[in-house]
């Protein structure tokens, strides 16, 4: 649905919110390597504020439970890894939610190469949560996620 290896996204959403968003982490073969790598073992996350228990590669198929405190109470997020993806200009990975994350949807984070310049990608696509109280609470997680994803794009920058 993310779809990493794609490097235009269809805009087809199935009732889920699209959000797309993109920056310039930097330039060069040194910036590429690293970021690549980073981006496969968590860096966007652990960066963000989440935890995410170890720095383990991404694969698919994985399952875990990612969480992230805030005003004193730590939010988990079940998650699985549904596609990784590596090539020569494109690196990254996609997750899906699983049942007690406090939205539904699918997440990517994608970095890539054009000429010198290297971007993070993040792509998104989420609905409500189908049990409470994450469900009603949906219009406020919105607003969290536009300020998450502002931490993700300057995750990976000069580390």
């Amino acid at each position: 649905m993310t779809s990493p290896s794609l490097a235009v996204w269809p805009s087809e959403h199935n009732g889920h919110v699209r959000s797309q968003v993109s920056a310039v982490v930097g330039q060069g073969d040194a910036v590429w390597s690293r970021v690549s790598r980073d981006v496969l073992r968590w860096k966007v996350k652990t960066r963000s504020g989440f935890a995410v228990g170890g720095d383990e590669p991404v694969k698919p198929g994985v399952r875990l439970t990612i969480t992230f405190r805030v005003l004193g109470i730590t939010i988990r997020e079940p998650i699985e890894v549904v596609d990784v993806h590596a090539s020569s200009t494109r690196v990254g990975f996609s997750y899906r939610t699983l049942p007690g994350h406090p939205v539904s949807g699918e997440e990517a984070f994608i970095v890539s190469r054009a000429g010198d310049e290297v971007s993070l990608t993040v792509r998104s696509l989420t609905k409500p949560a189908s049990q409470q109280p994450w469900r009603a609470m949906f219009p406020a997680l919105r607003i969290a996620q536009i300020v998450v994803r502002r931490r993700y794009l300057r995750a990976l920058r000069g580390h």
